[in-house]
């Protein structure tokens, strides 16, 4: 008997958004010059490839997860549970039970802190039988 796909609280948009800006945080290079003393367009905008403290892709990210729900931040992290290869869709309750009893004020924190967090949940919504590219190509 094949598992039934579980019902989310956290909308494909959104997971979507999470994992485009999931990305373009972790494509961020060291700071190479952490006080350049110029603006950016002197410097041919290369800080904004860089890793400062104030990057808005992080602000933005932490910003949106922290205004999820509890159910939305417990899907989520479930998710990325799930793409990281160690369970299956069949495991869908135990997985988010699990995530559930772990949930705190830091899920933020926690799931930007996983370097592969926006392949683990492209994985994970894979799973649910809906892809990225699906998704852009519907949304066009």
């Amino acid at each position: 008997m094949e598992p039934t796909t579980p019902e989310l609280s956290i909308s494909p948009e959104t997971i979507f958004f999470i994992i485009v800006k999931a990305r373009e945080f972790d494509a961020k290079d060291p700071v190479s010059e952490p006080d350049p003393g110029s603006n950016a367009s002197d410097d041919h905008m290369i800080s904004v490839l860089e890793d400062h403290g104030d990057d808005a892709s992080q602000e933005e990210l932490t910003s949106l997860i922290d205004s999820l729900s509890v159910d939305e931040q417990v899907d989520l992290v479930t998710l990325a549970w799930l793409g990281r290869g160690e369970y299956s869709l069949g495991d869908w309750s135990e997985v988010r039970a699990e995530a559930a009893a772990a949930h705190n004020d830091r899920t933020a924190a926690y799931l930007l802190g996983m370097p592969l967090l926006p392949d683990y949940l492209e994985e994970g919504v894979a799973m649910l039988g809906v892809s990225l590219e699906d998704y852009e190509m519907e949304h066009l």
